[in-house]
């Protein structure tokens, strides 16, 4: 058998592979999955060992949309972030959003970019924990253990920081789900290649509870498999 046909088989079998990890994305997920609910508010041992489904995991599709390349849009019913690269082509990545009551919509921009960020929680996030007897610090330094991850970006509303950040995460098991105080969670691998793509100023739309961000239009039709087998 030729070299050229040998790489032609690895590829359609690769193309095949590809389509079916696909249509197992597009499969409803059990009623029991931790994702299929918005009200995640309390973290169980075994949601802890929750394993990330494939479908979160950083991907090439095919995103058809009319918002300019560089535009992020993130889903969060469906817990994905979108980085529009022009002609019908997108990053789409997963993220954790806000559990039932801190979920949110509407049109900001990247204000500010850190990396290893220090974590200020709000005084009402503070306040609210301690009643349950959690006592946040007013502020933790930037590390592995700190619930920012290796990177945050802040989303501003003209000159105001809204208080939301897309960051990374010391929980990886909850992209997915819903269990944030609104802040957009990424792993920390993809929140890095985000942070490097992403410069101050760009435009972000969050599409969720009270529609807040108007019109917005996108198609996600999938995986795009010839770029992702043969790059470009």
């Amino acid at each position: 058998m030729g070299m050229m046909t040998v790489k032609s088989v690895l590829a359609g079998m690769l193309a095949l592979q590809m389509v079916m990890a696909a249509s197992a994305e597009a499969a409803p997920r059990p009623a029991d999955d931790p994702a299929n609910s918005t009200a995640s508010s309390v973290v169980t041992p075994d949601m802890m060992k929750r394993p990330v489904p494939d479908k979160f995991k950083r991907r090439l599709v095919r995103l058809s949309t009319s918002e300019q390349p560089g535009t992020i849009i993130i889903d969060t019913n469906n817990k994905f972030l979108y980085l529009v690269e022009g002609n019908n082509r997108a990053t789409r990545y997963g993220v954790g959003v806000g559990r039932e009551g801190f979920g949110w919509s509407g049109v900001v921009k990247i204000g500010r970019k850190e990396e290893w960020p220090s974590w200020r929680p709000p005084e009402e996030m503070r306040v609210r924990e301690a009643r349950r007897g959690h006592m946040l610090p007013v502020v933790q330094p930037g590390g592995i253990d700190n619930p920012l991850g290796a990177r945050a970006m802040y989303l501003y509303k003209g000159n105001q920081d809204t208080i939301f950040r897309i960051h990374g995460t010391n929980q990886p098991w909850s992209i997915g789900l819903n269990l944030s105080s609104g802040c957009i969670r990424m792993n920390n691998k993809d929140v890095e290649d985000l942070y490097a793509r992403a410069p101050i100023g760009t435009k972000v739309i969050v599409v969720g509870p009270g529609n807040k961000q108007g019109d917005v239009s996108y198609d996600d039709r999938g995986i795009d498999i010839l770029r992702t087998i043969f790059g470009g």
